[in-house]
């Protein structure tokens, strides 16, 4: 290699270790690419305080609505690669929406670098209590009676409960109409109000309604049936393993984020998932702390990115 392009080389890497010893010396942002209320957006707050103190730093967290996460996405992948500009990963954001929508401004392999997976969580599809059925056999029973009578709402159209809800249709020979919204939070409030008889979301922000009887457990994407509500089957029991998916919430920075930077940000939420508060909250929510490594990270955001990419594909999946 030619001397000059090892010095410019050497000169990068003592710049990019120089930046890492300094970092964070100003406020970081953490963007949730959502409406307040959601799961992301629960995850996000319940991790910023003790990660701002782990780091030394305040981190605040600004909500980015639209596009079903793929605004507040894009503009995490646009961002200075130095750290003050990360975003909450989701399998919305980083998979399902970049295997359905063409027109996806980034590349969720390329565009990102991956830094921890904070937690998983199991989805869930639950109806008002105003709906005919109130167990599985009969939701479906209904759902095949009465094609494109009922509608469903989701955090945005090419997240992960769009995606996840056109699969369970596609496998089960029903018609739901879908009902988009800027994040869980409004798709939410919708149903529990009664403007939309179901949903297809994550636990963490749908469980409150369920436990205060606003809402009705139907079935569940997760490994095996939650304490929660014990009665409600997972989607492998019912015959649709498919749709048996959970989701990841975790944190990534622009591409080229520096590796030291990257190294101190992972041990920073690390140490926030050490603190009981935190690990309880999140806990609380039914999700399952990960706090894996960057490289684990990466292979699971490229991993789902694959599956779902087969399943727009095999089912022949389409923006509405």
């Amino acid at each position: 290699m030619h001397r000059r392009t090892l010095f410019a080389l050497s000169l990068l890497v003592v710049a990019g270790t120089a930046a890492a010893q300094g970092y964070p010396n100003k406020v970081i942002k953490l963007q949730v690419p959502f409406a307040p209320g959601g799961t992301t957006d629960i995850i996000a707050r319940t991790i910023s305080d003790a990660l701002g103190k782990a780091l030394g730093q305040t981190v605040v967290v600004e909500n980015k609505a639209g596009g079903g996460g793929i605004i507040g996405a894009n503009e995490t992948a646009k961002a200075a690669p130095d750290g003050y500009s990360l975003g909450m990963a989701t399998v919305s954001t980083t998979a399902a929406n970049p295997a359905i929508n063409p027109r996806t401004p980034y590349n969720p392999l390329t565009d990102f670098t991956p830094i921890i997976n904070i937690a998983a969580t199991p989805n869930v599809i639950a109806v008002h209590p105003s709906f005919p059925a109130k167990d599985y056999k009969g939701f479906l029973a209904e759902l095949k009676k009465n094609p494109g009578k009922y509608s469903y709402s989701s955090s945005g159209t090419g997240g992960i409960g769009h995606l996840q809800t056109e699969l369970f249709k596609n496998l089960s020979g029903t018609f739901i109409t879908h009902i988009p919204y800027r994040g869980a939070g409004p798709a939410l409030n919708d149903t529990v109000a009664g403007q939309v008889p179901m949903t297809f979301d994550n636990i963490p922000s749908a469980l409150p309604f369920i436990q205060s009887n606003r809402l009705i457990p139907i079935v569940v994407a997760a490994p095996q049936r939650l304490a929660q509500f014990p009665n409600v089957p997972t989607f492998k029991e019912v015959g649709l393993e498919p749709v048996n998916r959970m989701a990841y919430y975790g944190i990534y920075g622009p591409k080229g984020l520096p590796k030291d930077i990257v190294d101190k940000i992972n041990a920073g939420v690390r140490k926030a998932l050490e603190d009981p508060a935190v690990k309880k909250r999140i806990e609380e929510t039914g999700s399952i702390i990960i706090a894996n490594t960057p490289e684990q990270f990466a292979a699971q955001i490229k991993a789902e990115f694959e599956v779902y990419k087969k399943v727009v594909e095999s089912a022949n999946l389409k923006l509405d």
